[in-house]
């Protein structure tokens, strides 16, 4: 079931709330002694997580499907960088980062138990369910039950401290609600924040001539131009004035710090080459969450600003948490 993104909270029937941690959405399956951890995606995380799925074999309950987030915790926060680093073809290092970095089942939702099917069951039914389920877990390591408040205000609060390496949102699901596979029957709300960026690069599409992306950049502490992410969706009809703006500032040092890497090994189409720039153009973008000092996300473009000079465009203007969430502390506790 997937969540639809809306600009306020509900106010009408009756809700509940969760935190939209900043993991992998994950499904996990078990029938007997077979498990399998499912990405949102529809591919498999099985190899990737081994800890996880040797834990999955010890509830008692030997079958069922639990909807939930994986994560990884470090040095008081979350790290999706860490995340993304289990995602390798080496066995041997996803054995290691699996002791070095193990990650947490974040459960959320009950999808189905030792007994029937619960999809068509409302959900204060199924959340029921998921706490006896995660009651009788003989080990509690590397699971955690995700909490939930029915409250709007406290919502709101936890709200306030997303996008800084914990939360990545509020869900808002309706109590009398089934679980819906494939539907955005759920709300998600985000805390969205602006920011003025450099660009230093851009990429093309693939198999074409036409700008695919802005390569965006911030500068850090010691002068130089780290990359922080992208934003796209060019319309067709400026590409033209686009291209002719760029053939003028080629040729420039793009990126004198970070600068972007390849493509992700979830998405293989994207090229992997950018153009360097001149860094003399300033975008403002609009960005929901900060990750390692980059945009969790791609960010939606608003307008250009001419009269920002790049070297004003720093990391000081991205907000960052300056303790831990109250959420997140019970739960890198266990």
């Amino acid at each position: 079931m997937e969540a639809r993104l809306v600009s306020e909270f509900p106010t009408d029937g009756g809700w509940q709330f969760e935190p939209k941690w900043d993991g992998f959405r994950c499904l996990a399956f078990r029938s007997g002694s077979a498990i399998e951890l499912r990405a949102k995606s529809g591919k498999s995380l099985t190899r990737y997580f081994p800890e996880v799925v040797t834990a999955l074999r010890t509830p008692s309950p030997e079958n069922f499907v639990v909807d939930g987030e994986l994560l990884v915790p470090a040095g008081g926060s979350l790290s999706f960088d860490s995340l993304q680093m289990r995602l390798h073809p080496a066995q041997s290092r996803i054995e290691r980062l699996s002791r070095e970095t193990p990650a947490l089942l974040m459960l959320f939702d009950m999808i189905g138990d030792d007994r029937r099917v619960l999809l068509d069951v409302p959900l204060d039914a199924r959340r029921n369910s998921l706490e006896r389920f995660y009651s009788r877990l003989a080990t509690g390591d590397r699971f955690r039950l995700s909490p939930y408040t029915r409250k709007a205000a406290e919502a709101q609060r936890w709200l306030a401290r997303a996008g800084a390496g914990a939360l990545d949102g509020v869900i808002a699901k309706p109590l009398e609600g089934p679980y819906v596979p494939g539907e955005r029957a759920m709300l998600k709300i985000k805390c969205l924040r602006t920011a003025d960026c450099v660009i230093g690069g851009f990429r093309y599409a693939v198999g074409g001539d036409d700008i695919a992306s802005l390569l965006l950049g911030l500068y850090n502490r010691s002068g130089k131009l780290d990359h922080v992410g992208f934003t796209s969706a060019i319309a067709r009809g400026d590409q033209a004035a686009l291209k002719k703006k760029f053939a003028r500032l080629r040729g420039g040092p793009g990126f004198t710090g970070d600068a972007p890497g390849g493509p992700s090994r979830w998405a293989t189409e994207r090229s992997a080459e950018w153009e360097p720039l001149k860094p003399a153009l300033v975008v403002e973008v609009r960005y929901d969450h900060v990750t390692g000092k980059r945009f969790r996300h791609g960010t939606a473009f608003l307008r250009w600003r001419p009269d920002k000079r790049p070297d004003q465009c720093t990391f000081d203007q991205l907000k960052t948490e300056a303790r831990p969430s109250k959420l997140l502390k019970p739960i890198l506790a266990g």
